[in-house]
């Protein structure tokens, strides 16, 4: 309801109470004259005449007076209705509460003022009505127990309403009936979306008696997930690993820092626990599968293992097939092909080949972020990624790369910081070069940080051509010190 309407149904209600107040401080004054002249003028025709007429006079100015006093009544309670309900509590999400909570709140003002009313201006009425209302409330208990369920749902809703313990899209969860996210809540129950696509609806009576667990939607609610190791691993390892793959998950708040924790030392292996908090908590369920299949790449990346129950035999283990599995000459084909390692003989690159690290990673992952400090580069095998900067705050897409193309290089040869994000399109397998790799065949063969300084020279041209970025005073400034910066990274 706008300003203006409010202030046109104020105005109406002064407006009528004006007149109806008017009226009440006038009939005492006209109704003693009109009794006069009516007693006067039938008494000289008829006295029992007379008397009825005066009855039936003061009857009816007592009913105008009843009926003044009621309207009064009714347009207080309707501005109030007004001033509260319609226009302080319509935007709450317990709006619909709010009108139960506003019918019989006028229910009770008019019958109460009928009452008092009535009995202040017609007591013989009153008396004679009595009775009547004393049968009605005997009915009353009789009803009252027949609707006692309906009656239970709705004082449970007051008291609920008054509470507010959860609202509408909030995800809770009732022992025994299942868990869900709140469609509705009306005073006769609530209405619950299962994360089955059903729909779930409790009776309020009900849910005062149970224990009902609660996620409010405008918190961040925490999510644990489970996952094991062998003993072997490295713990500090395990948890630094497992800890920037799930902060990397969609839905996983930035605002908490995840916690993975060494939860029991099992019969099999350590026992670990992921604590992350989650943005939308009716989506926990895609969140934490997405969770556990990051941690399972990050497994066969870092060759960390599960575990196998210490009461199997095995007796010959048998390792279970890869379809990423790649031979020493794949990859030497692989980077045989590759233009910046072009400078390499046959047995420097097959030296490349043995020491280089297989990577998988699951779409959408990031395999380096802009401004973390790299000391390698990658070599795509199979797959797909784009290549992102930060533009403004948002994620831009520059390129897309595929099988046989390479990045990172600037972080192999010279150790400079990411100039952009690499993020996984499907899944990917990446050759993975070190420094410590490429440090021997450098140490060996001096010669070749002329030839790789000019391959990079050469390439950052290219690049800086496809992004639109070519300042010719930094570029020179960087030509005259590739060189140098291989060298010094190396310690040549």
């Amino acid at each position: 309801m706008t300003k203006s309407d409010l202030r046109k149904q104020f105005f109406v209600f002064i407006s009528a109470a004006g007149v109806i107040v008017a009226a009440l401080i006038l009939l005492p004054f006209v109704e003693p004259p009109i009794r006069r002249y009516l007693t006067v003028f039938l008494t000289s025709v008829d006295q029992d005449q007379a008397e009825v007429a005066v009855n039936l006079l003061d009857n009816f100015f007592q009913i105008i007076k009843i009926i003044l006093w009621f309207i009064l009544v009714v347009s207080f309670v309707r501005l109030i209705n007004v001033l509260l309900f319609e226009t302080l509590l319509r935007k709450t999400s317990s709006y619909e509460i709010s009108a139960l909570v506003r019918n019989i709140f006028t229910v009770i003002i008019c019958l109460v003022a009928f009452f008092i009313i009535l009995q202040t201006q017609y007591e013989t009425a009153y008396e004679k009505l009595a009775p009547i209302f004393t049968g009605s409330a005997i009915i009353g208990v009789v009803i009252g127990l027949a609707l006692q369920d309906t009656l239970g749902n709705l004082f449970a809703g007051l008291a609920m309403q008054a509470d507010q313990p959860f609202q509408i899209g909030d995800v809770v969860s009732i022992e025994g009936k299942g868990s869900g996210v709140i469609e509705s809540i009306s005073w006769r129950g609530m209405k619950i979306r299962t994360f089955q696509n059903k729909l779930l609806i409790i009776s309020n009576s009900v849910l005062g008696k149970e224990a009902i667990e609660v996620a409010p939607r405008d918190n961040l609610n925490a999510r644990l997930v489970f996952f094991n190791t062998l003993y072997a691993n490295s713990p500090a390892k395990t948890s630094q690993v497992i800890r920037e793959v799930v902060r990397q998950v969609e839905n996983v708040s930035p605002k908490m820092r995840p916690i993975v924790r060494v939860r029991n030392l099992g019969d099999n292996g350590i026992d670990w626990e992921i604590k992350y908090w989650i943005e939308d908590y009716s989506k926990f369920n895609d969140t934490d599968a997405l969770i556990r299949q990051r941690v399972l790449y990050a497994f066969q990346r870092e060759n960390l293992q599960v575990p196998y129950p210490t009461r199997t035999l095995h007796i010959e283990p048998k390792t279970q097939e890869n379809s990423f599995a790649e031979t020493t000459n794949e990859i030497f084909e692989r980077l045989s092909n590759t233009p910046i390692f072009a400078p390499l003989s046959d047995e420097e690159t097959r030296q490349l080949a043995e020491s280089s690290l297989i990577r998988i990673y699951a779409p959408g992952e990031s395999i380096v972020r802009q401004g973390q400090q790299g000391k390698s580069m990658f070599v795509i095998h199979r797959g797909a990624v784009f290549v992102q900067i930060n533009e403004e705050g948002k994620a831009k897409n520059i390129r897309a790369l595929h099988e046989g193309d390479f990045f990172g290089e600037m972080g192999l040869f010279t150790g400079e910081p990411r100039s952009a994000t690499v993020v996984v399109e499907d899944e990917t397998e990446v050759l993975e070069i070190s420094n410590l790799s490429l440090k021997p065949i450098l140490e060996n063969n001096p010669e070749l940080v002329q030839s790789f300084s000019q391959l990079i020279e050469e390439r950052r041209a290219f690049l800086e051509t496809i992004q639109i970025e070519n300042n010719t005073d930094k570029e020179e400034v960087y030509k005259s010190g590739v060189f140098d910066s291989i060298k010094k990274f190396f310690g040549l």
